[in-house]
């Protein structure tokens, strides 16, 4: 996806096209986790909101701007940890959103990749998808997997359990 910024691939400006690289690397690797990790048809927005969430951990734990040249296999660890069940991943991902809004603001201003980055987590807190509910009262007649009580989800809170799960399984 080619976006028209303000600068052009080679910083020097002049309206020329800007691509977002970093975006798009980290939408490849969360795409090929989740692809190995073979846990969702790639079509469903389940495995939507896995990539996303997943992309947004490897785009906003980039802190030194190297993620074309990342090796997967050294970042594992990091993602992990950041994706687990127990740690604020949405705290972690708003706090980080800003301070890359400000970084790009005392710059020359937003760049395609944060924008991305931005219309992902817009879609993971604004759609929810009807999924088991984990919370449910045990007991009871047994039920299959598509029974049972099921309620409204933020996608994010769908995505980030399989992002978690696909890094386990690479």
């Amino acid at each position: 996806m080619l976006h028209r910024g303000h600068q052009s691939t080679d910083g020097t400006g002049g309206g020329e096209l800007t691509v977002p690289m970093a975006w798009l690397y980290a939408e490849y690797i969360a795409d090929e986790l989740l692809r190995t990790g073979d846990l969702m048809p790639p079509t469903s927005f389940e495995f939507r909101a896995g990539r996303d969430a997943l992309a947004l951990t490897i785009f906003l734990s980039d802190t030194d701007g190297e993620l074309s040249g990342i090796r997967v296999v050294t970042q594992l660890e990091t993602w992990l940890s950041l994706t687990a069940y127990d740690q604020p991943w949405q705290n972690w991902v708003e706090e980080r959103m800003s301070q890359l809004k400000v970084e790009a603001a005392q710059l020359d201003g937003p760049s395609p990749d944060l924008e991305l980055a931005a219309a992902a987590w817009r879609w993971l807190e604004e759609t929810e998808l009807l999924a088991p509910d984990l919370n449910a009262v045990p007991g009871g007649s047994p039920v299959g997997e598509d029974d049972g009580p099921k309620v409204w989800t933020p996608a994010w809170q769908l995505g980030l359990p399989l992002g978690h799960l696909a890094i386990h399984l690479f």
